[in-house]
């Protein structure tokens, strides 16, 4: 047969196709035949973005506000934390977040990646699109390598290393595993309509969490809180000089997750398309307004706008607008950025000092808070009335916009989201701690923690000079 006349009966066949309309649950040749090279390739940019976020991202701007004396140590910890979850995500957390099994935690079928290969693939937001789950199972690797990396914040300076690997191992296992899979696991568009109870506890409710406010930023921000409170403070804070050892290191870190922060934003609607370009935008004009609006509170309170203010008003722009990203209007994050600084500054400036507990770089006053505020507000800024994208019906096939939005419902479906990760991630990391604080120890004798981490940990100085 020629090639011309291939090319005639495709042609023909082709209104056909498009009349016959979207195949409802296809089986896995089909799947493959769904794949889009544009969308695989966006994904594994993404997912490299987002890597770029935990190191060197995190470890630069983290690293930058510590003492010199521990600089080392907190690049330390950050390398490695990424080493081991990376490991326990293709060893058992993928599976256990991203299978069926109950609507709190997946189950072991696909432990060590089995059945996961370059022919087997993930479904996206939209009917018949599907990527190489491959690709899945790397981008979602990246968002539990960072997420325990933040948690680090709570109590830099003062923990030792081996115990904090052991409290990430099980961290990542008991607590953020059942998080994302609550929040984010489903069958996919194609498959939901019939077997509607195949998802997630909270994505059956209804939460909204476009790229993670709940699974990364309240459940590390809370984690860290309670780290903090069990370690205790740092030896001399309130009464010693602790500023931070360099400010150019913490603007190199904060740069780095502006920009790796597009892979984990728009990279977390799994299409290249215009929600991805809609999540982009949400995500430069929020980071971008929460700055400023930082800058401006430094110049109000203090005289002066600071680096350290300006940087950690784009981390909690970015942090706020992490859930709302693919549903809010670009005017809707521009309002999220300029309202979660005022409220960030208002925790890490006003109550930490009145509550004297020793968040060492306000991982709860930045992270926790306005993760809170973001998933909060993203039921406000999703509304259509609002600009936003509202909310898609999967259950029906295709699916389809929801035929109403009500901003007090879905506020009461996000308010059920955030407490959840709140006591989940705040009990088990609770007991996790004093589990470990009683067996091993979590602190440094006290003679180390003056002279500092990175010699006594690791033999080595992050400067010699």
């Amino acid at each position: 047969m020629s090639a011309r006349l291939l090319v005639a009966i495709a042609a023909l066949l082709a209104p056909a196709a498009a009349l016959a309309g979207p195949v409802e649950a296809p089986g896995p040749a089909q799947m493959s035949a769904m794949i889009s090279k544009g969308d695989t390739a966006w994904m594994l940019v993404s997912t490299a973005l987002v890597l770029m976020m935990a190191i060197p991202g995190v470890a630069l701007f983290y690293g930058g506000l510590v003492r010199a004396k521990n600089m080392l140590s907190v690049l330390m910890q950050v390398f490695m934390i990424v080493g081991v979850a990376a490991i326990i995500w293709v060893c058992w957390g993928y599976s256990l977040a991203f299978t069926g099994g109950s609507p709190v935690i997946g189950g072991l079928s696909k432990a060590f990646l089995a059945g996961v290969g370059p022919g087997s693939a993930a479904p996206t937001f939209s009917n018949n699109v599907y990527i190489p789950e491959l690709a899945y199972v790397a981008f979602q690797m990246t968002f539990a390598c960072i997420t325990p990396t933040l948690i680090v914040g709570g109590f830099a300076e003062r923990v030792k290393f081996t115990p904090l690997m052991l409290f990430v191992v099980a961290w990542l296992t008991i607590v953020y595993v059942p998080i994302a899979h609550m929040v984010w696991y489903w069958a996919g568009p194609d498959m939901l309509p019939r077997a509607p109870g195949d998802a997630g506890l909270l994505f059956q409710l209804g939460a909204l969490d476009f790229a993670g406010g709940t699974v990364v930023h309240i459940n590390a921000g809370i984690a860290g809180f309670v780290g903090c409170l069990i370690i205790g403070k740092r030896r001399g804070y309130l009464r010693d000089p602790m500023p931070p050892h360099s400010l150019v290191m913490t603007l190199i870190g904060a740069a780095l997750l502006w920009v790796g922060w597009f892979g984990f934003n728009a990279g977390s609607n799994l299409e290249a398309n215009g929600l991805a370009a809609l999540a982009f935008v949400n995500t430069f004009v929020a980071a971008a307004a929460a700055a400023v609006s930082w800058a401006l509170l430094d110049q109000w309170v203090h005289g002066k706008p600071s680096l350290l203010g300006a940087v950690s008003g784009a981390v909690a722009g970015l942090v706020a607008i992490t859930p709302a990203a693919g549903f809010a209007g670009p005017m809707g994050a521009v309002v999220m950025g300029l309202i979660v600084s005022p409220l960030c500054f208002y925790f890490v400036t006003v109550v930490k000092n009145r509550w004297r507990y020793d968040d060492t770089l306000d991982v709860f006053g930045v992270h926790c808070v306005g993760g809170i505020f973001g998933a909060l507000a993203t039921a406000v800024v999703a509304a259509p009335a609002l600009g936003g994208q509202g909310v898609i019906d999967y259950l029906r096939f295709p699916a389809a916009p929801a035929e109403s939005y009500s901003i007090l419902a879905q506020l009461a479906r996000q308010a059920v989201a955030v407490a959840i990760t709140l006591v989940w991630s705040g009990g088990v990391s609770t007991a996790l701690f004093l589990a470990l604080n009683a067996t091993l120890g979590l602190r440094p004798d006290a003679d180390i923690e003056t002279e500092g981490l990175d010699i006594n940990e690791h033999g080595e100085r992050a400067y010699n000079y």
